[in-house]
């Protein structure tokens, strides 16, 4: 006898209970967990590696730029001791990063607030533009710094000049640091009788670094200890962001490092109840024609451990926050005669 066929049965479906999709969850949360710190590791080398790669780039502008004009850049220019905007040693550099189009705005003979320098470069001003080779990948700090208006106002740099162990410029006499880089300097490679590898030529910095500016009765002599700063060396000028904010300005508080500390070394000073990792200077550079420059301007980046540094043979290296504080110093000056070892 014919059945029609039944449609009362139907294929039953495995489906996932609840606490097997809990159990999936987890083990998806742990694998989240176990892969972030790893990610962010190569994310943070490969930021690392762009950073020395502008680096490079930097030493090799600094030589095309002494091979056309026949000695490396000066820090900045500052005639007769006394000038009003000083432009700085990165500025001079556009043209050898391939940043001709940026050069071509600026007049380099006024400041770089002239009119010269703002109406040609819109929409604020050629002090305002991002310089990518100037940035590193890691700092928090990649955004322009505003005006009260909070207009776009100037931009900030990561890799600044090496200008000395405490003493950058005496205007009265011309003194530089004994550094690779000076005000006015005309300085060609035999000037470096410690050797173009043995001598730095730039080395990171954090934008909007906490600063004095201006400092007045600063001593002639650097602190021992970072602790020291914060009594004896402050005054002036007090900005908690400002300090290496102006890639266009010749002053080392914005565009310059000094020894004094070896890298990532903490200046502690307290401001209405917050403490502060900062820089002093005192005088700036072009202020006028009778104050000495003294900085403490220290080495800083958001590389765990280390700074990454040019020297003037254009390698770059890694240098640890252990190095020492003798070797540190050595490597910052040109003409030392000091004996480096291995760093």
């Amino acid at each position: 006898m014919y059945r029609a066929p039944s449609h009362a049965s139907k294929t039953s479906r495995p489906a996932f209970t609840l606490v097997e999709l809990l159990v999936v969850i987890a083990i998806i949360g742990v694998l989240v967990a176990l892969l972030l710190p790893a990610v962010q590791a190569a994310r943070e080398a490969a930021r690392r590696m762009s950073c020395q790669n502008n680096l490079k780039q930097l030493g090799l502008a600094l030589h095309n730029y002494q091979s056309t004009v026949g000695a490396f850049p000066p820090s900045s220019i500052v005639f007769g001791g006394s000038t009003n905007q000083p432009w700085s040693g990165q500025a001079l550099l556009l043209p050898f990063i391939e940043q001709s189009s940026v050069q071509s705005l600026i007049n380099y003979s006024v400041g770089y607030h002239h009119p010269d320098n703002t109406s040609n470069s819109p929409p604020h001003g050629v002090a305002a533009l991002r310089v990518p080779t100037f940035m590193c990948p890691s700092d928090i700090g990649d955004r322009p710094r505003v005006n009260s208006e909070g207009v776009p106002y100037h931009y900030p740099l990561s890799y600044t000049l090496s200008v000395g162990l405490y003493q950058i410029f005496n205007p009265v006499n011309g003194q530089d640091g004994g550094a690779a880089f000076a005000p006015n300097s005309r300085l060609t490679p035999a000037s470096f009788v410690d050797g173009l590898s043995n001598t730095m030529a730039m080395a990171e910095v954090k934008a909007f670094t906490p600063r004095y500016h201006d400092a007045t009765d600063v001593p002639t002599v650097p602190p021992e200890t970072p602790e020291e700063v914060s009594g004896q060396y402050t005054g002036g000028a007090w900005s908690p962001t400002n300090g290496h904010s102006e890639w266009v300005c010749g002053r080392s508080i914005h565009t310059g490092f000094t020894t004094t500390f070896v890298p990532n070394t903490v200046v502690p000073h307290v401001v209405d109840g917050r403490e502060y990792d900062i820089n002093v200077s005192s005088s700036r550079e072009g202020r006028n024609a009778t104050d000495v420059t003294y900085g403490i301007i220290t080495s800083r980046s958001y590389h765990s451990g280390i700074v990454n540094v040019l020297m003037m043979d254009g390698s770059v290296r890694s240098v640890s926050d252990n190095i020492r504080r003798s070797t540190w110093r050595a490597l910052g000056t040109r003409a030392g005669n000091e004996v480096i070892g291995e760093f």
